[in-house]
């Protein structure tokens, strides 16, 4: 093999010149299929143009063989152990038919970092092709992609040039084949496979490439991954192709890059769409799949945007109509009213038009359109869920991912797995000894695993409950501080009330324990999950997709169910309150709103959504966007022919197998937000597609110009997050519907209104909704330090349906009590009958496969076969023509007649 290494002028420009002489006797022996190695001049000629050349290129020094991956690599305190494994490593990389090049130290900036530089030449990607099935062009796709869409010019300024778009023609393709190269559309075997493909070709060599010496019996010593686990090499990565801020110099390169950059990466192109197909050309199809769905959760996003703008409308224009905050705003009625004290000690007495402001925001979001929107949003649910399995369908046929199995790529072995378990058993399918860890250990780890994710679930439950005591007993300290209306307040006091100020402050409390939590619960479930060995990848990935987002699940959404479901709703009554933990911590349970607890369910909702947005746009674009400043000035004011290619990649950030596992957890999050709780804040859905527009160009930004190019690797959907998605589609039915009953206040308005109200109208809902109290019957721990009541008010009222004092059943439940919760459990049953029959006929309507992907498909099948029979019809046909010109006159003139009748009796 030709391997070229940091030597002097004269020897590097003799052994190019042999390297030369080499090739092109190599190229007159091929099979006659045109190669631009044939044409292209090689450089080097003299000795001048060799030192000038630029070192920006993805290049060999010869300027013609392609760098499809880069080991890099350091001398340090333990350099004898690491150089013998990168020697047999490389020896063993030469064996397998690569061809390395090495960059010595001395020419590299830091003056401490080797760069391996590998090229897999035609046979190896061939070979390889071959076993991995890489699908390839055999004919050009005659199957149109679909008719003209009407007033398609409306759609004009959206698009991008068609070359970016579909970067290369549709073609049929079928899985490679070594020895039917002539049935393929190789036209140039430099180019025949992308970067892409010969990257992951080259890394699947690198994963199974051994490091130990043949004589040696320790055959676990492989794989690169293990490499870089010990420190023999420090980072393994395929290029990019050019400088993302300009094209390569090179005309051979595609500069596929700076496309991707100029046409997808910069927010100025918010409005654009994504070029997919050049996204899945150049870093493959599992981040293809990602910004896809990304994409089309986006555009659907737009739809519920704009039905939640609607009803939010609709409250603003309804404003003026809401009876029931008159009333709490007229003096006459909510200035009469004076309710109950809402703590023990600290709280006083106050008038109900206190809480006037409050009841117009609260009318913002719980209104009748409210109950229209959370039954959109559970048909809307639906709808993204089956027509993003169309789309779906429609790229693993674009994307040749339709006979693709993850298994092939996703169950190599761990390094980590063969390293930590030593015991060996005999694979009854390989007949190979391959390690295991034994049942009781695994045992013994998963129960320490369970143990540490309840233990921290349980952290979770302790913070939340240390956040209602902060709310508990912060409120009374507000209520002391913002006065009461009659002692001529302070002007906060007139927007504030005790409610919300405590409400907001929480609310920021447990967004800061919810970040903290969850920094350390990220590293908490790395470590569990490395501590159960699991044995493949795929392996890895779901559990830890399945712990992480158990506690997401909890950490995120615990504070809005206790606000949604559990506030207010065991407060008790004057003189026989509910307590926290007993009438001991004199931790009286919250009491909601007159105006019900919907609008602090919106507060909590707001802060921590728009709260998380927020620091993850700063984590992933305001910090980075710093680094990537200093660097790109570092790196624009180095010439090109003094700053290579491999090291301006070297000192980006590497992308990680969980790279993209982070970027779904935030996005399921974010739709747990919108799904779980968005009947109490129809604008949700409009924050999160302002954030996606943003996320979107974010990400591509950083994929474009932070991250290394990761190795190219496939992917046919997106893996568990899809049932993560149908439990929380599922589960959001049944919060909406137990928010609309229980949280809001539409039900008891409406059984108010059509069986208690004598005009047909809300006025004197208010009236009716509060109980009464006699003042002297309230227990003295429960009264207020400061008596300043009039001594004529003998009664406060509170909130509830219970009869009044004096009655034969004072203080007990009304009958129009159990009316509004009989109401409640009807609307529950129907809301979630009526959407789940509704989502199961449109998901039962709506097939998963659309009709044109289905027959492109059986057209495909159908040429393949077809084409498969003619190519091996005209290959038979020519090697008994060989056969005939071989055999003698006499034998081919009686044998003639049967192998004709023979043959055509087979065709």
């Amino acid at each position: 093999m030709r391997r070229i290494t940091g030597k002097t002028k004269d020897e590097t420009l003799i052994e190019l010149q042999s390297a030369t002489d080499s090739q092109i006797t190599d190229d007159s022996s091929g099979n006659g299929v045109n190669s631009s190695s044939e044409r292209a001049p090689l450089p080097g000629n003299s000795e001048t143009d060799k030192l000038h050349t630029s070192r920006d290129t993805v290049f060999f020094r010869d300027g013609v063989r392609r760098i499809d991956f880069v080991l890099s690599y350091v001398d340090d305190k333990d350099g004898e152990k690491k150089q013998e494994r990168r020697r047999e490593f490389e020896a063993n990389l030469e064996k397998a038919g690569l061809e390395l090049e090495t960059e010595d130290k001395s020419d590299s900036k830091d003056q401490k970092t080797y760069f391996l530089k590998i090229h897999a030449p035609w046979d190896v990607l061939a070979t390889y092709a071959d076993v991995l099935k890489v699908k390839v062009p055999f004919k050009e796709s005659d199957v149109p992609h679909g008719q003209d869409v009407p007033l398609e010019w409306l759609s004009q300024p959206f698009r991008l040039p068609d070359h970016i778009m579909h970067p290369q023609p549709d073609f049929f393709t079928y899985p490679f084949d070594k020895n039917k190269m002539d049935f393929f559309l190789i036209n140039d075997k430099d180019t025949f496979f992308p970067p892409s493909t010969r990257n992951r070709i080259v890394f699947y060599i690198l994963a199974r490439c051994p490091y130990f010496k043949e004589d040696r019996k320790d055959k676990d010593k492989t794989g690169i991954k293990r490499l870089l686990s010990n420190g023999t090499y420090t980072t393994a990565f395929p290029l990019h192709d050019c400088r993302y801020w300009k094209r390569a110099r090179n005309a051979e390169c595609e500069s596929e890059r700076f496309n991707l950059y100029k046409h997808w990466a910069r927010f100025l192109c918010f409005y654009k769409e994504q070029p997919l197909n050049l996204i899945r050309k150049y870093y493959g199809e599992k981040i293809g799949i990602y910004f896809a769905w990304l994409g089309f959760y986006t555009e659907m996003l737009f739809f519920a945007a704009v039905m939640g703008f609607i009803c939010f409308t609709y409250g603003l224009l309804s404003y003026d109509d809401n009876i029931s905050s008159k009333e709490i705003c007229n003096a006459d009625v909510g200035g009469s009213i004076v309710m109950c004290p809402l703590c023990d000690k600290k709280c006083p007495f106050w008038k109900l038009n206190s809480t006037c402001l409050s009841s117009w925001q609260s009318h913002l979001f719980d209104n009748e359109g409210t109950v229209f929107f959370a039954i959109f949003m559970g048909i809307w649910v639906t709808l993204f869920l089956e027509f993003w399995k169309r789309r779906q369908a429609r790229l693993e046929y674009e994307w040749d991912l339709v006979d693709f199995e993850e298994e092939q790529q996703q169950l190599q072995i761990r390094p980590e797995f063969e390293i930590r378990c030593t015991n060996r058993r005999l694979n009854r399918i390989t007949q190979e000894m391959e390690p295991y860890l034994p049942i009781t250990s695994k045992c013994a780890r998963f129960c320490l695993s369970g143990a540490t994710v309840l233990f921290w679930i349980s952290l979770i439950v302790a913070c939340i409950i240390g956040v209602i005591a902060y709310r508990l007993a912060v409120h009374a300290a507000f209520a002391s501080i913002i006065k009461d209306p009659m002692r001529k307040i302070q002007l906060v006091g007139r927007f504030i009330t005790p409610q919300l100020a405590t409400s907001v402050t929480a609310s920021c409390i447990n967004f800061v324990i919810i970040m903290i939590l969850n920094f350390f619960y990220e590293r908490v479930a790395i470590w569990i999950t490395d501590m159960e060995i699991p044995k493949t990848h795929l392996e890895y990935e779901n559990r830890l997709t399945m712990k992480m987002f158990l506690f997401q699940f909890v950490n995120y959404y615990s504070s809005c169910f206790y606000v949604a479901f559990f506030k207010g709703k065991f407060v008790g009554y004057p003189g026989e309150y509910s307590y926290m933990f007993g009438k001991i911590t004199k931790l009286r349970n919250e009491e909601c709103d007159p105006g019900g607890c919907l609008i602090e369910l919106t507060t909590q909702l707001v802060i921590v959504m728009a709260g998380k947005q927020l620091w993850g746009n700063i984590q992933e674009a305001l910090l980075p966007l710093i680094r990537n400043w200093w660097s790109s000035r570092k790196g624009r004011h180095n010439p090109e022919n003094h700053y290579s290619r491999w090291e301006q990649d070297h000192v980006l950030q590497n992308f990680s197998q969980l790279g993209l596992f982070y970027e779904y957890l935030e996005m399921v999050v974010q739709f747990g937000f919108i799904t779980l709780f968005v009947a109490s804040f129809p604008l949700a859905p409009l924050l999160a597609l302002f954030n996606n527009i943003l996320e979107i160009r974010v990400d591509a930004w950083k994929f474009t110009t932070q991250f290394r190019r990761p190795v190219a690797s496939k992917a046919r959907n997106i893996g568990a997050w899809q049932e993560i998605l149908n439990a929380v589609a599922i589960l959001s039915v049944v919060t909406n519907a137990f928010i609309m009953a229980f949280t809001s206040d539409m039900i008891p308005r409406m059984v108010y209104l059509y069986a208690y109200s004598k005009k047909a109208s809300m006025s004197g809902y208010i009236n009716n909704s509060l109980s009464i109290y006699n003042i002297s019957q309230i227990p003295k721990d429960n009264m207020p330090e400061d008596d300043w009541f009039d001594n004529s008010t003998t009664t406060c009222r509170y909130r509830d349906y219970r009869y009044p004092p004096g009655h034969q059943k004072e203080y007990t439940h009304t009958m129009q009590f159990w009316h509004i919760l009989a109401a409640k459990m009807a609307f529950i049953i129907i809301m979630e009958h009526v959407v789940f029959v509704v989502k199961f006929f449109v998901a039962w309507m709506i097939p998963d496969i659309p009709s044109d992907v289905k027959a492109r498909f059986k057209r495909e099948r159908y040429l393949i076969q077809e084409y498969l029979h003619n190519y091996e019809v005209e290959k038979l046909k020519l090697q008994l023509s060989a056969s005939f010109i071989t055999e003698p006159q006499s034998e081919m003139s009686l044998m003639t007649p049967d192998k004709h009748e023979v043959l055509s009796e087979c065709l």
